[in-house]
Parts: C-alpha cells; sequence; structure tokens
C-alpha cells in the first residue's frame, strides 16, 4: 500500500504564497509521476500541475507564471509553490502519483486533500 501525505494549505490573502507538500510511502518501486489537482466547491476537479520522474512539467493555463511544481525524487516528496493567488484558487489540493508498486504493477493514489483559502 501507498500512503500520500499532504500539508502546506492554508488561509491566505489575495496576492500572497503558500507552499504545498505531498510525501509518498509505502511500498513503492518507483514514481513516474507526481501532481497536483484541486477542487473547488461545486465544481469538478481539475489539474494543476503535474511532473515527471524525468523531470517534464505540465502546467493549467490558470496557473502558469505563478505557481511551480518541484519533486525530491529520492523522498519521494513533491511540491507546489504558489504565488500571487488569487480569490479563484481557493479549493482542496489533492496530491497524486503514478506509482510503479513493482516492476510490472502501476497504480494511482491520491492524498486526503488539503484546503488552500484565499481570501482577504
Amino acid at each position: 500500500q501507498v500512503q500520500l501525505v499532504e500539508s502546506g494549505g492554508g488561509l491566505v490573502q489575495p496576492g500572497g504564497t503558500l507552499r504545498l507538500s505531498c510525501a509518498a510511502s509505502g511500498s513503492i518501486f518507483s514514481i513516474a509521476a507526481m501532481g497536483w489537482y484541486r477542487q473547488a466547491p461545486g465544481k469538478q476537479r481539475e489539474l494543476v500541475a503535474t511532473i515527471t520522474d524525468s523531470g517534464s512539467t505540465n502546467y493549467a493555463d490558470s496557473v502558469k507564471g505563478r505557481f511551480t511544481i518541484s519533486t525530491v525524487n529520492a523522498k519521494n516528496t513533491v511540491y507546489l509553490q504558489m504565488n500571487s493567488l488569487k480569490p479563484e484558487d481557493t479549493a482542496d489540493y489533492y496530491c497524486n502519483a503514478d506509482v510503479l508498486i513493482t516492476q510490472w504493477v502501476r497504480r494511482d493514489y491520491w492524498g486526503q486533500g488539503t484546503q488552500v483559502t484565499v481570501s482577504s
């Protein structure tokens, strides 16, 4: 089994910054990719940013230039640096990991979510 533990959410004023962290642990052979998704009240979950084991990144258009995803592969940890936050960034943020639990078995895991509220 694999666990993803997120931290770093909270309340911040518009224009502020937050840094989310997500650490993966458990039966991990390797991690192919990690990412962050978010879900605002009444809306569907949407991609925020992803990063592969080779370092390739992908961002939602709404966060490009403001958010940065990074990893510490040796620690199976992914970060999301969020700058210039806007009220529309308010959502529950979920960590995702595409994990090889053996050389041939690949599974998708989700964290429990961390709340980000951007408000004055």
